[in-house]
């Protein structure tokens, strides 16, 4: 079976980031928002860079839905519906330089996308913790189409939404359940995208996922008890490592 194939023929520093991959998707989906764009670069390197999104969309999409299980009641429902619309339209922006952009463009804008947020992130904070938070519809639509775009074209949005969630000041497991909320109502939305359009999701993929749904249970586990025993500023403190190191690995 060609799943098969692929495990045999990954060499031992790609069986280990691929399995790891599995940790940080559950992780990211309930504990560190953006974990999983750490693994980004590396899974674009062993598949390729868009062939990639359609091999991680059916696991992200599993993640999720264990996230959204656990943190059903945390969601601010009002921060979803305001990103909802533009993220749409950025799926659309997506389908478009697809059309005029090689595929090895895709990792540079997947960085350009992740390396956004991270300054917009960093400048927020600089502003004080009595700054007033953004809520211009402006805003929301920057980063609705900033998310929809670079979660089309890489699976990447997580760092993009934490500068989002972040700028709000949400409390830890509001983040959580708001981003668990938000991630799998558009990862779900990008499935017959990637399937009709891109032709990205394959029986061979979604086997090969299967293989990994050991790993994204333990990586929710661990995601669940790190949100309980972080405190919030530490939290906070964690979300940048992980969009920094998410960044860095996209340019080396």
């Amino acid at each position: 079976m060609v799943f098969l194939d692929w495990w045999n023929g990954f060499v031992p520093w790609q069986t280990a980031a691929v399995i790891v991959s599995g940790l940080c998707i559950g992780l990211s989906k309930t504990g560190i928002n953006g974990a999983s764009a750490v693994m980004i670069p590396l899974l674009a390197l062993i598949f390729g860079a868009k062939e990639s999104t359609g091999v991680v969309l059916p696991m992200l999409c599993f993640a999720d839905l264990v996230a959204v299980i656990y943190y059903r009641r945390a969601a601010e429902w009002k921060y979803i519906i305001r990103l909802l619309p533009w993220a749409l339209a950025g799926f659309g922006l997506a389908l478009l330089v697809d059309r005029v952009v090689p595929a090895r463009g895709f990792k540079a804008l997947i960085g350009v996308c992740i390396l956004t947020g991270l300054v917009v992130m960093f400048w927020n904070d600089r502003r004080g913790k009595d700054a007033a938070m953004p809520s211009a519809w402006w805003f929301s639509a920057i980063f609705g189409v900033m998310g929809g775009f670079s979660t089309m074209i890489g699976n990447a949005a997580g760092p993009v939404m934490s500068v989002f969630l972040l700028s709000m000041k949400l409390r830890k497991t509001s983040f959580v359940g708001t981003a668990a909320w938000f991630f799998m109502i558009i990862n779900y939305l990008k499935i017959p995208l990637q399937y009709f359009v891109w032709h990205n999701i394959r029986p061979e993929g979604l086997l090969f996922g299967v293989t990994l749904i050991p790993a994204i249970l333990a990586g929710a586990v661990l995601g669940v008890l790190v949100v309980k025993k972080v405190s919030e500023s530490h939290y906070r403190v964690i979300v940048y490592i992980m969009t920094i190191i998410s960044a860095t690995l996209l340019f080396l």
